[in-house]
């Protein structure tokens, strides 16, 4: 993987253009866990049944709708990650970038819905050590 470093305005510049796609992956996400909640009913309620029952219709549609969703979720990480950022919380839309503090590798931190990119955490820490941009020697 090559890594490209991003300075704050660089990396809201494409936290800005990735964001419609990146709501696009949260809400599949979140169609995918409702898909595999009720696969997981269905396979109860199918257990025993024969092929003709007409929850297997159902249970065979949301197969492939899981399937489309995953590979659709897959193909979207990967363009992200080829742009330069990584989805460190596809369920909050969180969005990570590679910075330099110094000699220091440390990732510049964006949610889904800020305006901006202002925080930044080391490569070791997350979401929960993330600091302002004004508590860093970062050149914004």
């Amino acid at each position: 993987m090559k890594i490209t470093l991003f300075n704050a305005q660089q990396a809201t510049q494409l936290a800005q253009e990735l964001s419609p796609h990146l709501e696009q992956l949260v809400a599949w996400r979140q169609e995918l866990r409702t898909i595999e909640t009720r696969l997981e009913v269905l396979s109860l309620a199918l257990a025993g049944a024969t092929p003709e029952n007409p929850d297997m219709d159902e249970a065979r549609a949301l197969g492939t709708r899981r399937a489309d969703r995953a590979s659709r979720i897959r193909l979207g990480l990967g363009a992200i990650l080829e742009a330069g950022a990584i989805v460190k919380d596809l369920d909050t839309g969180l969005l990570d970038f590679y910075a330099l503090s110094g000699d220091r590798l440390v990732f510049l931190c964006w949610k889904l819905g800020e305006s901006e990119v202002k925080h930044w955490h080391p490569l070791e820490g997350g979401f929960t050590t993330r600091r302002p941009l004004d508590q860093s020697p970062l050149e914004n």
